[in-house]
């Protein structure tokens, strides 16, 4: 079985119809993902959707101006994306427009008629990724993948499939980087409150100062917050609180993998061996979709 065969039947058997591929970082791999879960839901026959938080797919990159994947659709794929960033080509057939704004025009649900290269310039805002992949499956997707980003992880519906991806972008310790895959999987894997637990419902942001506050007088209660962005506590000072306190959320999320890249622009660890380590600290099944190996 090809490794994206196994990302994929993770997220059906969860019943999802749509995966989003979030990172610990930039650069760790997480369109080279995306397009690989996207080729095997081709490879099934499926009428696939894509979407993306951000900017996705183009020559180089928007900050650092260094080559990047593109992003390459077959026919028949369905894009929900900016009107300004998408080439105006007869290989693109509109078939509807939302009323999603962006910095780059207004998202169009377009259809590609011969394979093409694609730059993704998605909804900036929660309300508007739910609504573009809703658009998707109105116009006939069948699956919809999601090229994601940490920082808007709200903008995911509940039915969502996760899959985080680390990498060698900024560390070369294996260490380092299995500890940031560790507690980006715990943040997102914060489970639902439920309404028999006595509860403190903390408006805004969980910051690190409040939780260390919360820990100090001995909180007992449920700590609830809307979604996981509303966390701001990262790396050992999350794992740390996880330990302290009872961290819920309103909105859960459901990571079901994680992928690891070995190669970055800090340098390179041994695949296996990151592989092994991840796998370890996260507890989800790990995929190194670069050297196609799984653990």
């Amino acid at each position: 079985m090809e490794v994206s065969d196994l990302l994929l039947d993770r997220a059906t058997a969860i019943g999802a119809r749509s995966v989003a591929v979030v990172g610990t970082g930039k650069n760790v791999g997480k369109t080279v993902v995306m397009r690989a879960i996207y080729r095997a839901a081709l490879a099934r026959g499926w009428r696939v959707g894509v979407t993306s938080i951000g900017r996705d797919g183009e020559a180089n990159d928007f900050v650092d101006a260094l080559a990047k994947p593109r992003l390459r659709l077959a026919a028949g794929t369905l894009v929900a994306g900016a009107r300004g960033a998408l080439p105006r080509s007869p290989a693109l057939e509109w078939c509807e427009s939302t009323d999603v704004p962006s910095a780059s025009g207004t998202i169009s649900i377009v259809r590609v008629r011969t394979e093409s290269e694609v730059e993704l310039v998605g909804a900036p805002t929660a309300s508007g990724l739910r609504a573009c992949v809703e658009k998707l499956f109105a116009c006939g997707a069948d699956f919809v993948a999601i090229d994601g980003a940490i920082d808007r992880v709200a903008a995911l519906r509940e039915e969502d499939a996760v899959i985080v991806s680390c990498g060698a972008a900024a560390s070369t310790s294996i260490e380092a980087i299995a500890a940031e895959a560790r507690a980006l999987v715990a943040l997102l894997s914060l489970p639902r409150y439920e309404a028999t637990l006595e509860a403190l419902h903390v408006e805004g942001a969980l910051t690190p100062m409040r939780a260390a506050e919360l820990i100090a007088t001995g909180e007992r209660r449920a700590v609830v917050v809307r979604d996981a962005t509303r966390v701001t506590l990262r790396g050992r000072a999350l794992l740390g609180a996880l330990e302290r306190l009872q961290i819920r959320v309103e909105r859960p999320l459901r990571p079901i993998a994680v992928t690891v890249n070995s190669v970055g622009r800090a340098g390179s660890v041994e695949p296996k061996a990151l592989l092994r380590a991840v796998r370890a600290a996260v507890d989800l099944p790990t995929v190194d979709v670069f050297a196609a190996s799984a653990a």
